[in-house]
């Protein structure tokens, strides 16, 4: 009890959660979070259950999901630096939630196709472009930039409470109500979390419209970026790890349903290990980056994801004679990778905000996410026409390898580990 009521005074003298907007903004990042998880499980399920697709089709479809970022990163930050953010956040949510809510929808009229999910793929990553920028903006205008790091801890354990929860929930659902109405349920935390954002009243101010044109600004977020070495050098390592992340992320469903011989309830409860990554870097996110600086725990992220990356084609499908025994090693690799691309990536958002003036910001998150995701299609269609010839295993012994490449390259030939932030 007396630890309980230690930690009920600590939260309650948290400032950031005395900020009802703060709360209402978190609040709404947990309904999304939790949500995300379920179509995170139950859209390529459709596809590799339902539509049966190939690897090269699955490698489409996570590719496309990542082409808005190529497409549409550096306009979107020009607009960021234009508009308030927060009518951007909630445009971005209702698209969204149009587009998953038309997937029960064609299944039931008989209409879904991989090219329904395509074009759904595409429109999710369109909308995570423009919400997820204004989001990273925003939270800097309602934290401030030295209260960054507490409220991407609060963030990451909000992340973690997602993993460890929603993908059982996402699999229980997935397997009650079949993956397209499953999805349903993300439709109504979108839903619900659009209403709730209408009620924040932090007025943010209306960004000054620069005399500039369109493409100058364009040009100059780039510009700003590549001469900010600490942000190159960010921009450099995170290209290579999405590239290598989308790869997996193509395969991964095929893996655990094809060659694991995984149930969906089984893969969302192996899944929810995740989560328990997540909530343990989130723990150790705030003592590391004391430690080690910003720079140096992203390189620990680096190196605890590689480590995921490559443990998991080594996974045989009977493991010790059991499926079970393969479903657990597969969660164990699940968790490295989750808790390492946590540690990887929130210091990450952190130090380039921290980094960048405001005048910038938009641009530099729009250029930084242009630049890093736009190798993810990539990395992504890649993997999945390598596993249409060397089988979905082999797809993945090549992301490993390259995560061992990368890793050892970042170690031994830059100073990122060095960067404090």
């Amino acid at each position: 009890m007396t630890r309980i009521r230690g930690l009920l005074r600590k939260l309650g003298g948290d400032q950031q959660l005395r900020n009802p907007d703060f709360r209402r903004f978190w609040f709404s990042s947990i309904l999304t979070n939790f949500g995300a998880q379920i179509t995170l499980l139950a859209l390529p399920i459709c596809a590799a259950l339902l539509l049966h697709a190939t690897p090269s089709q699955m490698g489409t479809l996570a590719a496309l999901g990542s082409l808005p970022f190529l497409l549409f990163g550096l306009p979107v930050g020009v607009l960021l630096d234009r508009s308030r953010r927060l009518p951007v956040m909630l445009c971005s949510d209702a698209m969204v939630a149009l587009s998953l809510a038309s997937v029960p929808i064609a299944w039931w009229q008989g209409w879904l196709d991989m090219h329904w999910l395509y074009a759904v793929e595409f429109v999710l990553g369109t909308g995570y472009v423009v919400g997820g920028g204004a989001e990273q903006i925003f939270v800097t205008f309602l934290v401030g930039r030295d209260g960054l790091i507490d409220a991407q801890s609060k963030f990451a354990a909000t992340e973690s409470a997602s993993r460890l929860l929603g993908p059982g929930l996402a699999g229980i659902l997935v397997q009650a109500l079949g993956a397209p109405f499953a999805i349903l349920c993300n439709v109504a935390g979108f839903t619900v979390s659009i209403w709730n954002l209408r009620r924040i009243r932090a007025c943010e101010p209306q960004p000054v419209p620069p005399e500039a044109h369109v493409l100058r600004d364009m040009l100059a977020g780039l510009a700003f970026v590549w001469r900010h070495p600490t942000l190159r050098l960010l921009a450099w390592t995170s290209a290579c790890w999405h590239l290598l992340f989308y790869g997996y992320m193509a395969l991964y469903v095929l893996f655990a349903t094809r060659v694991l011989g995984m149930s969906a309830g089984m893969m969302g409860t192996a899944q929810m290990l995740g989560g328990v990554g997540v909530l343990a870097s989130s723990v150790l996110l705030k003592p590391l980056t004391r430690r080690f600086g910003a720079g140096g725990t992203v390189v620990i992220g680096l190196c605890a994801s590689s480590i995921g990356f490559m443990l998991m084609p080594a996974i045989p499908r009977d493991l010790l004679g059991s499926s079970n025994a393969s479903a657990a090693a597969y969660a164990i690799v699940v968790f490295w990778l989750d808790c390492g691309a946590t540690l990887f990536f929130l210091p990450y958002l952190a130090l380039r905000q921290r980094v960048t003036p405001d005048a910038f910001l938009g641009r530099m998150t729009s250029t930084m996410r242009f630049m890093t995701v736009a190798m993810a299609p990539v990395g992504a269609a890649g993997a999945g026409l390598l596993a249409e010839h060397i089988g979905v295993r082999g797809g993945l012994a090549v992301v490993a390898g390259g995560a061992l490449l990368l890793t050892a390259s970042t170690l031994l030939g830059t100073r990122l580990h060095r960067v404090e932030g």
